[in-house]
């Protein structure tokens, strides 16, 4: 068996783009990624080496490619014990049994149980109760940004919405939703110590399996209960399983919808003329939707996948045993798939937008429609309700969370109506 290539064995490559973890300058660290062609090195926090691939085509090949699994046991830097549980992203990496982070026929069985219960029809049934809550959230707003006052959109509306509907999907108590607002914010951030995230994590842990305990005792129409009696064949999941979905599907079925809201007000407040053409009908809300998720994408870099063995693509060589993060930001900014004005958001772009901010392949985010829906619903009641809405701060103020692999605000500041003239 021949030995694996290494990286000193491919001559012209770029220095590794070091990725920010207090995030400081996403859109400058996007462009060196891009310039850096489809497929380069990057620095993970903790000086912890990998590839990462920010063309489209090529995205779309590894993300099919077979050769790339989840299992971490096949990463050569877990197996050397140069990373271990206290690096800050292992639970992102290695974050215990799911379709998430199964392959081959076990994930496929895994989704096939989990699509049993994330229907399209239930998705469907979700329409009145996102709108029921897009109102009264709607509301809140009002209230908080009467007479005037600066309010967070991300705080008011867009965390709550997403985590409302959400838990009302998956069965979960409305009163555990400021505890899981906290646990999540310190879970993803770059600032919070390795020991307290791993007590982060046993605590999500225990929450989630208060949830299908009770759920098995008395099951009820809520997608956890449905997870709990899919069947395929002579099984069910596990609860261990069980546990697993639920707690990636929360996770990722509200933070991805929080930001979309977000960078979705975000560009249309800081594009009027685009704000306009919706408002006026000359451009869809689909588009806002569509075009917010290539220019501005929820998911800043997935972590991680390994190569079982080498791997050849765009010239270059992904050796056996390391890893690849998926860097979808740069991946919506591919001038070859959306032409030179890639890195503009412009919601009069021709249609279909074909982007992959949701996944491609067999790991392909099962949770995009209902996100999309959300979206689609929240956005133009949001600006028909408040059609002067505007920044409260210059744009330039805004800063990310420290979180490497999501593209998320501190906080997104605005008025509810302009701002009288001088």
């Amino acid at each position: 068996m021949s030995c694996p290539v290494t990286s000193a064995e491919q001559p012209g490559l770029p220095d590794p783009v070091v990725l920010d973890p207090l995030v400081g300058d996403l859109t400058g660290e996007t462009l060196r990624l891009r310039e850096a062609g489809p497929l380069t090195r990057v620095e993970l926090p903790g000086g912890v080496p990998a590839w990462t691939v920010t063309g489209h085509e090529e995205a779309r090949q590894l993300l099919t490619d077979s050769r790339l699994v989840k299992d971490i046991g096949r990463w050569s830097a877990w197996q050397r014990g140069e990373v271990t549980e206290q690096w800050p992203l292992i639970g992102m990496v290695n974050p215990g049994r799911s379709m998430f982070t199964a392959d081959g026929a076990e994930h496929r069985r895994l989704r096939a149980m989990t699509a049993q219960a994330v229907t399209p029809r239930r998705v469907a049934q979700m329409r009145p109760v996102v709108e029921a809550i897009t109102a009264r959230l709607l509301d809140d707003l009002a209230e908080a940004g009467a007479g005037g006052r600066p309010v967070d959109f991300k705080a008011v509306f867009a965390y709550p919405l997403p985590m409302a509907v959400i838990s009302e999907l998956m069965g979960i108590d409305a009163a555990g939703h400021p505890r899981l607002h906290e646990l999540y914010k310190a879970f993803f951030s770059m600032l919070t110590p390795q020991d307290e995230r791993l007590a982060v994590i046993a605590e999500l842990d225990q929450f989630f399996r208060r949830v299908v305990t009770a759920k098995k005792a008395e099951p009820r129409d809520d997608l956890t209960s449905a997870l709990i009696q899919a069947e395929e064949g002579n099984g069910r999941l596990t609860d261990e399983e069980v546990l697993g979905n639920l707690k990636a599907m929360v996770a990722a079925g509200h933070e991805t919808t929080v930001s979309l809201l977000v960078n979705a007000v975000r560009a249309l407040l800081t594009h009027p003329e685009q704000l306009k053409a919706v408002l006026n009908g000359e451009a869809t809300w689909d588009a806002v939707v569509e075009e917010t998720l290539r220019w501005n994408t929820p998911t800043t870099h997935l972590l991680l996948r390994f190569a079982t063995e080498d791997i050849e693509i765009a010239g270059r060589v992904i050796p056996q045993g390391d890893a690849l993060v998926i860097s979808y930001r740069a991946i919506g900014w591919d001038e070859r798939q959306h032409g030179p004005a890639a890195d503009v958001f412009d919601i009069t772009r021709p249609s279909p937008v074909r982007h992959m901010s949701f996944g491609h392949g067999p790991h392909i985010c099962p949770g995009a429609s209902l996100s999309r829906l959300e979206a689609r619903i929240a956005l133009p009641a949001l600006f028909a309700r408040f059609p002067g809405l505007s920044l409260a701060v210059p744009d330039e103020e805004l800063r990310n969370l420290p979180i490497v692999t999501q593209n998320e605000l501190y906080e997104l500041p605005v008025r509810l109506e302009a701002a009288a003239a001088d």
